[in-house]
């Protein structure tokens, strides 16, 4: 079955540039558009889309106030944050209100189509050079409670993980992919797709976004 997407941008012009690039995939269907965020949430409501590709600034209703309605809402439409990240200050927020990732506007097409079809197969996309910069950005946007030093244990959900899931929750939190992850503790790179659905399971995560979010909120690992 074809993944549907819709399409929330304030410019025409690049959602002209998006469905084009997705419509000559086979397996997408672009089955709307919305130039802002309250129209967004609207054909949530009406088409449920598996994938929301949503523009962070937008008049009226801004994406990550949609985003937040979407994920409540609507929780199998999933979310994909479209960010110029120059100059937008609030994908971390977005990543927060429940996205299931981000992607910068001058992303390769290539790279759009399969973070469409991973996010509507239920994983999460934040590659690694995005989440380093990410974190580096907006880490002073972090709340104080997230200024402890590495397992404080000030949430006492890390206490249900192992000191193996612990190290990697650091690692898939420095932005580091399965793969690098593997090499780093060498182990294979299934145990560790095993290792993050656990600490997922246990620390009541939907994805590895959350996951993100949460090892920096606890102070598990720290900015820069």
């Amino acid at each position: 079955m074809s993944v549907r997407v819709l399409l929330a941008d304030d410019q025409s012009l690049l959602r002209m540039g998006f469905r084009m690039v997705l419509e000559a995939e086979n397996d997408l269907e672009v089955v709307g558009e919305a130039a802002d965020g309250e129209s967004a949430v609207q054909m949530v409501a009406a088409l449920s889309p598996d994938v929301v590709l949503m523009d962070v600034r937008m008049p009226g209703i801004n994406g990550l106030e949609a985003t937040e309605r979407i994920v409540e809402e609507h929780p199998a439409s999933k979310v994909l944050i479209l960010t110029t990240f120059d100059v937008d200050e609030y994908a971390f927020a977005g990543l927060r209100a429940g996205a299931s990732g981000f992607l910068l506007k001058d992303t390769r097409p290539a790279d759009l189509v399969q973070a469409i079809r991973s996010v509507a197969h239920g994983d999460a996309v934040v590659s690694p050079r995005v989440t380093r910069r990410m974190l580096e950005l907006f880490g002073r946007h972090l709340p104080a409670g997230a200024q402890g030093g590495p397992g404080d244990g000030r949430d006492p959900r890390l206490a249900r993980l192992t000191a193996r899931e612990l190290e990697v929750l650091g690692l898939v939190a420095e932005g580091l992919s399965n793969a690098e992850i593997a090499a780093r503790l060498v182990v294979s790179e299934t145990t560790v797709k095993t290792h993050v659905g656990n600490l997922l399971g246990k620390l009541e995560l939907r994805d590895r976004v959350q996951a993100v979010v949460l090892a920096y909120e606890t102070g598990l690992v720290r900015p820069g």
